[in-house]
């Protein structure tokens, strides 16, 4: 669906989770409604993988709740998943070790197809926590290209 003119420039939403695996598909698919209500079919593939890993461990390796944040800004797409844990996130493998590997791949993933990746201290509702996050640019999807060239 393309933009329209009273459409705002940027946006933001927040998608609160429990600490539930079933949050992941559900994550997912809230955000690919909201790229296509957008018109950014083009990053819904890249950004789906993005999010599923974000949201799978910020519900994997903590407690407490969670939440997915998509925004949109002078054309580049942020993801980003806080979870009630303030320890930062640990670096992945390198990535041909992470394509033998059956765990761990998540951040290797996000730091092979996403353009930008990191992590800031973030409270949200009187919990201290973090924001793993990472951007893609408007029509730059060669990240997820890159790797599965890669692990072929």
């Amino acid at each position: 669906m393309p933009e329209t003119k009273n459409e705002p420039e940027s946006w933001e939403y927040w998608l609160y989770i429990p600490n539930d695996l079933r949050a992941v598909t559900v994550s997912r698919r809230t955000l690919r409604l909201i790229l296509t209500l957008h018109g950014l079919i083009s990053l819904v593939d890249v950004a789906e993988l993005l999010a599923a890993e974000l949201v799978a461990n910020a519900v994997r390796h903590t407690k407490g709740p969670a939440a997915l944040r998509v925004r949109w800004s002078a054309g580049v797409l942020r993801i980003g998943a806080w979870d009630a844990d303030p320890q930062p996130p640990q670096p992945s493998q390198e990535l041909g070790q992470l394509i033998e590997s059956e765990d761990g791949r998540g951040l290797g993933m996000i730091q092979a197809c996403a353009d930008l990746w990191g992590w800031q201290p973030l409270a949200r509702n009187g919990k201290r926590g973090k924001l793993v996050w990472c951007e893609l640019t408007a029509g730059d999807v060669s990240g997820l290209s890159a790797a599965r060239k890669t692990a072929a």
